[in-house]
């Protein structure tokens, strides 16, 4: 199975069009065992996927490890591989048994988390991940969640992982964030391919269009990731408990959800599938990630990004769209 791709920036870096979220496979929220991580990443690639996305903050190494199992053997030149710089992973001298109630992932807290965005620590995290991932090289790094250094993203962080696209041991350099407002800025002042933005830009959540737009002015490519919001648009009808942005969803945006499923349902479609979709319509996107744990989510992944939805649901949905400020 193929699915279609599309290109970062102006990089030769080709993704498809659906990519692989690695959070999961480091056992956000709950534990996923060995083997059915490496079947979700299987079931991926059978479904087409050759974009995996993951991070060292991903259960503290878990996702990065579990996924260079699993994707070894295959040919490199054949699928894209992102990771994340600006936390290093060092010894926790206080570990409490669980990294759950710090950095929300169900492993031993063995090692702890220390953000730094310096020339030398991008390089070491990079470094780092490599060896985990067991792979020579990475497409795609992307500074992760710099929401408080953004001046020595600027001034070190960016300038570094620049310097090695230029020597050619990456391909593309972006950042990856929850927000859309510190990405703006990164994307006018440095010279990125790329963004990767977390749940501002889907059915439910569209106040990252001022960057959409701002990154389709300026040729950097959108990685819409988070497209069902925490959970909110992953069922065909949102139910109570739902939950939106990592928490509990409001009843107002609980009821917004429910609004677009009933649309949805009306066109013969379903709110998944249109979640799914929704950020592709846009310029600016080259890709939707999506967190995968088991065969079945990979697999349904894809059928919703792949279903056939009429053209008059997207009318309808329109008049929907959440507020945007």
């Amino acid at each position: 199975m193929s699915l279609p791709t599309r290109r970062i920036g102006t990089t030769d870096v080709h993704v498809t069009e659906v990519g692989l979220g690695g959070a999961p496979l480091g056992n956000l929220y709950s534990e996923v065992d060995d083997a059915t991580a490496a079947a979700a990443v299987e079931a991926a690639w059978d479904a087409g996927i050759r974009y995996f996305d993951t991070a060292p903050h991903y259960g503290l190494g878990l996702s990065e490890r579990r996924l260079g199992r699993a994707l070894a053997g295959r040919p490199r030149e054949d699928y894209v591989l992102s990771t994340k710089v600006g936390r290093l992973l060092v010894p926790n001298p206080h570990p409490t048994g669980s990294d759950l109630g710090v950095g929300l992932f169900a492993v031993p807290d063995t090692v702890t988390r220390r953000f730094d965005f310096s020339a030398d620590g991008v390089r070491r995290s990079l470094e780092a991940s490599l060896e985990r991932l067991a792979v020579d090289r990475v497409d795609i790094v992307l500074i992760h969640d710099p929401d408080d250094q953004l001046d020595q993203v600027v001034d070190e962080a960016a300038p570094a992982l620049v310097r090695l696209r230029e020597e050619g041991l990456i391909s593309a350099v972006g950042v990856g964030m929850n927000q859309w407002q510190a990405p703006l800025r990164l994307v006018e002042e440095c010279d990125l391919d790329v963004v990767m933005l977390a749940g501002r830009w889907t059915l439910a959540d569209r106040t990252g269009a001022p960057l959409m737009e701002a990154c389709v002015s300026r040729g950097v490519s959108v990685l819409a990731a988070a497209p069902y919001n925490s959970g909110l648009l992953a069922a065909d009808w949102p139910p109570d408990g739902a939950f939106f942005n990592y928490g509990p969803a409001s009843e107002e945006v609980l009821e917004l959800a429910r609004q677009l499923a009933r649309t949805a349902e009306r066109h013969g479609a379903t709110l998944p599938q249109a979640a799914m979709q929704f950020p592709l319509r846009h310029a600016a996107t080259a890709a939707v990630v999506a967190g995968v744990r088991t065969p079945q989510q990979a697999r349904s992944t894809v059928q919703r990004a792949l279903a056939e939805l009429p053209t008059e649901l997207w009318a309808d949905l329109e008049e929907q769209a959440p507020n945007r400020d």
